[in-house]
């Protein structure tokens, strides 16, 4: 990976800044939503949607593509920008974010947009769609056709389904799919290791069947190449717990939950813009 990385690593690292900048914009244009989750998981979904995922922004209900199922859709800023970043849709739409009428709802909806693979909003239940997606693409005999990418949040696994539905995926063998664990360690009314706590949440997974890679969530060659990893395990699923930073980018925001679930205001926006921006220009600066 890293002969690929050093073309395209920068642009990456651009495009997941990039993609920040625009979160902020949405946010505060809206004055509703969720902070913290999209901007730590912002270079994941740049991997994602730039590098990983088999996908066409142009022809969106392509029968092979691969299927991304968020669980976690309080952070869906995250991903309606990384989409548009794509081409999905105009770059313009994201400030419609929950708006009415809008296709951009505070939790995604395929009533309103039709490109998303799932609606998604009750905490716990994406890991059981996506496992259902699994399945019946082995039972289709589709399974090595394409992937299905799972993301979730930390603090859903304080819900009974997520690990119901962690279990059957090992008991079945999926390896088509893949987990994905932000692992930013907050939710809305703390830290989690205070409200439930998770640890040792590697051993939990495997316990369970699952092949577990831990990675830096904010680390490109590591992120693309957890991927990779996952590809060539044939016996079980796999999980990635992407160890991140809730906040990433905006240093007021960073490891604070309170970010969790509020939008900036017109002043705490302008400065988290003007620090992205300034970290912009360093990234550029830097690989000159």
């Amino acid at each position: 990976m890293k002969d690929l990385f050093e073309e395209k690593k920068i642009k990456l690292e651009e495009t997941a800044n990039d993609i920040r900048e625009s979160i902020i914009e949405m946010l505060v244009t809206a004055g509703s939503g969720h902070t913290a989750g999209p901007l730590g998981m912002a270079d994941i979904f740049t991997v994602l949607y730039f590098h990983t995922l088999k996908h066409d922004s142009k022809n969106p209900f392509w029968e092979d593509r691969d299927r991304l199922v968020l669980s976690n859709g309080h952070i869906c800023p995250v991903l309606y920008a990384t989409m548009a970043y794509a081409g999905y849709f105009p770059k313009e739409e994201l400030l419609t974010l929950r708006k009415f009428s809008s296709r951009l709802q505070g939790h995604p909806h395929r009533d309103y947009l039709s490109m998303l693979e799932t609606s998604s909003g009750p905490l716990g239940s994406g890991l059981s769609q996506a496992v259902g997606m699994a399945l019946a693409d082995k039972i289709d005999i589709k399974d090595g056709q394409r992937r299905i990418y799972c993301l979730m949040s930390d603090g859903e696994l304080d819900e009974g389904q997520s690990w119901e539905a962690v279990m059957l995926a090992g008991k079945n063998k999926l390896h088509n799919l893949v987990a994905v664990v932000d692992r930013n360690n907050i939710q809305i009314d703390g830290f989690t290791e205070d409200i439930m706590p998770l640890e040792s949440l590697s051993d939990k997974w495997r316990a369970f069947n699952w092949h577990v890679i831990e990675i830096d969530g904010h680390n490109m060659e590591e992120i693309a190449d957890a991927f990779e990893m996952s590809k060539t395990i044939f016996e079980k699923p796999t999980v990635i717990i992407a160890h991140t930073i809730p906040g990433k980018g905006v240093k007021e925001f960073e490891r604070d939950y309170r970010w969790h679930g509020k939008p900036p205001s017109p002043k705490e926006a302008e400065q988290a813009l003007k620090e992205l921006r300034t970290l912009g220009g360093k990234i550029k600066s830097e690989h000159e």
